[in-house]
């Protein structure tokens, strides 16, 4: 069955926009608050540009809504109450997918599932800035986000081991959407990659769009364009010189917690290095991931 056949008016009709909106409200001039939902402590940000909702647990930006503007982020109304939250902008550190050695050990990283620390927070005319951070053994990793009228997220890591050490890492944004069926991916005509449902080389030829399912990887970073005409919007995402571009969306196949007609409003487009394109850090070096976006 495709997407198309699925009947995402369903949706559509319910009106619902990111379930974390409801924890927003004039805060008398205080952009920044603390609360707690299903169990994890979050940032409240609400400043007259944007408004935004992060997760300490996974230094996981979760909700960002420039002004004006319908949210960006996706984020699952229902999060499991021991593991990792789905939406938002998920860290996937220090590895990307499975751990190619330990099977044990879990999907995309440890980043996704540890407390991070905030350390620093400020608010000016334009928007705020915020940076969190985690240090894991001899690693270090840092978020910074800055968010307005747009989004920007940068993941640096320094490598303080004094041996050489292979990364992958991935901003795995979730973006809201009217229907996955409905939309049109720009930008990435030509891109070569990999298929890796179909365990297969590929290569872009013109629109990306997803009729039951995809998870590609390309080897390029640059812009992409989320082309919505249900919400008569286009989203720039833009991941700058980072190696790589991935595509998700499960299709028909369902995931945890999250309702087949909830599943229909989000795409993942992520920035990332991983695969082939994996870094090998020598000792004291850092990496850096970068991803922005906007509406056009």
């Amino acid at each position: 069955m495709s997407l198309a056949a699925s009947g995402g008016s369903e949706r559509a009709a319910s009106g619902l926009d990111s379930p974390l909106e409801a924890l927003l409200r004039p805060s008398a001039g205080q952009p920044f608050r603390w609360s707690e939902h299903q169990g994890r402590e979050l940032l409240l940000v609400e400043h007259p540009r944007c408004q935004a909702v992060f997760s300490r647990q996974g230094g996981q930006l979760l909700h960002f809504r420039p002004r004006g503007e319908r949210s960006l982020l996706w984020c699952a109304s229902r999060w499991p109450r021991i593991g990792s939250i789905r939406g938002g902008v998920p860290v996937c550190w220090p590895w990307f997918g499975r751990h190619p050695m330990e099977s044990g050990w879990p999907h995309h990283g440890w980043a996704r599932l540890s407390d991070w620390r905030l350390v620093d927070k400020q608010s000016c005319a334009s928007g705020v800035r915020l940076c969190w951070r985690l240090e894991l053994h001899d690693w270090l990793v840092e978020l910074e986000a800055e968010l307005g009228d747009e989004m920007r997220l940068q993941l640096r890591t320094r490598h303080g081991d004094s041996e050489p050490c292979v990364l992958s890492h991935a901003l795995h944004a979730y973006w809201r959407i009217s229907d996955v069926a409905r939309v049109g991916l720009l930008g990435m005509d030509g891109a070569e990659g990999t298929d890796l449902l179909a365990g297969a080389p590929c290569q872009q030829d013109g629109e990306l769009r997803i009729l039951d399912g995809c998870h590609k990887v390309f080897r390029r970073g640059g812009r992409v364009i989320i082309q919505d005409p249900d919400w008569g919007r286009r989203i720039r995402v833009d991941g700058g010189d980072n190696p790589n571009t991935v595509v998700w969306h499960p299709g028909t196949r369902p995931i945890g917690d999250v309702s087949w007609a909830e599943g229909l409003g989000f795409v993942a487009v992520e920035a990332a290095a991983l695969g082939g394109d994996s870094l090998t850090l020598a000792p004291g070096e850092d990496a850096c991931l970068r991803l922005r976006a906007s509406v056009e």
